[in-house]
């Protein structure tokens, strides 16, 4: 009986050990090969995943997310180019000039802005044709006398639809037919006395609508008009002593808000204000070594959302092997700068 109580605690010890080496592994390398398997068979799961389909409304969203964090892994050809064009022109809303999140869903500019990226992503716009036109007076028409947008005919406004409808345009190159001080206004509007932005005016101040207001500023060239260094001191309180990022005061980390704190610094210059090599490593630690992808924050279920702002937050802390990520855009550098859209910006590579 003793040696078999023995045995068993030398079995527990190894695989401890083994447990740690994973641990570490994770907490250092990106495991690239596991996350390009994890975004592929996404898709293998469409007709066996209630999950699937419950999600349909994010369906152009996640495309986006996975094709763009392949990209800046450098595996863009993991999934077929020619499906992804003729899933996303299935989209498109004939009626409205805009694109859905599913084939017959109604328009919506989260939606058309994902659309316009995937497209970019597989150099592939000029399959628009003439409804590059139509797709431009979708997206002015969004816009309120206030110089807010609203997503879509129904009304709501908020400052990610903003930021995606000027984005668009930055895209297609008709940013000239916006009335930009109008818009600049409005953001302006939105900002608060600690620096930070919020959904809507008054609203409370959040990372992610920082990067919508910020990256919105960045492309109408009017980060000038905002106090960057109240900004950057709200931004970098926001990094706990784990060395995740969250989203607000009193919240937990969460591996997403390393792209939109992140973004929003480097676009002003104080990216080196942040603990680089603390955020990497909680990066790191949330992987999946077993399935791939990357989840908001370690021992959590990985998802396609979070592994993209991991790895685009990776790329602009210069982790290497990575693209180059445009953070006014996230989307690769090669491509903005293809598009002759990229505007100035921070990394750590550099």
């Amino acid at each position: 009986m003793y040696l078999k109580d023995v045995y068993i605690a030398t079995c527990k010890m190894q695989q401890a050990e083994r447990c740690h080496t994973n641990v570490e592994l994770m907490a250092s390398t990106l495991l690239v090969k596991q996350h390009v398997k994890f975004i592929q068979q996404l898709e293998q799961k469409r007709d066996s995943s209630l999950a699937y389909h419950m999600t349909a409304h994010l369906r152009m969203n996640g495309v986006y997310w996975g094709v763009c964090a392949l990209e800046l892994m450098r595996a863009g050809d993991a999934l077929d180019r020619e499906a992804l064009i003729k899933f996303v022109m299935s989209c498109y809303d004939g009626l409205t000039g805009g694109f859905g999140a599913y084939p017959s869903h109604d328009a919506h500019i989260l939606s058309t802005l994902s659309a316009i990226q995937i497209l970019a992503l597989k150099d592939a716009l000029d399959v628009l044709g003439e409804r590059r036109t139509r797709i431009v007076e979708f997206v002015l028409g969004l816009q309120r006398q206030n110089g807010s947008f609203q997503g879509d005919q129904w009304g709501e406004t908020d400052t990610r639809f903003l930021y995606c409808a000027v984005s668009a345009l930055a895209h297609l190159h008709a940013l000239d037919m916006l009335d930009k001080e109008k818009t600049i206004q409005w953001l302006l509007r939105c900002s608060n006395f600690d620096g930070g932005f919020g959904l809507t005016e008054g609203a409370e101040s959040h990372a992610a609508q920082v990067f919508t207001c910020v990256g919105a500023l960045s492309i109408l060239n009017a980060l000038d008009r905002i106090d960057q260094d109240t900004l950057a001191w709200w931004l970098v309180e926001r990094q706990v002593p784990g060395g995740g990022l969250n989203g607000r005061p009193q919240k937990l980390e969460d591996v997403c808000y390393s792209w939109w704190v992140l973004s929003s610094l480097s676009l002003i210059n104080r990216l080196h204000w942040i603990d680089a090599d603390k955020l990497q490593s909680f990066i790191l630690s949330a992987q999946d070594p077993d399935r791939g992808g990357i989840a908001d924050r370690p021992e959590n279920v990985a998802d396609v959302f979070h592994t993209q702002f991991g790895v685009a937050g990776l790329s602009l802390l210069g982790y290497e092997g990575l693209e180059r990520v445009d953070p006014t855009y996230c989307m690769p550098y090669s491509v903005t700068q293809k598009l002759h859209i990229s505007r100035p910006y921070q990394d750590l590579a550099l």
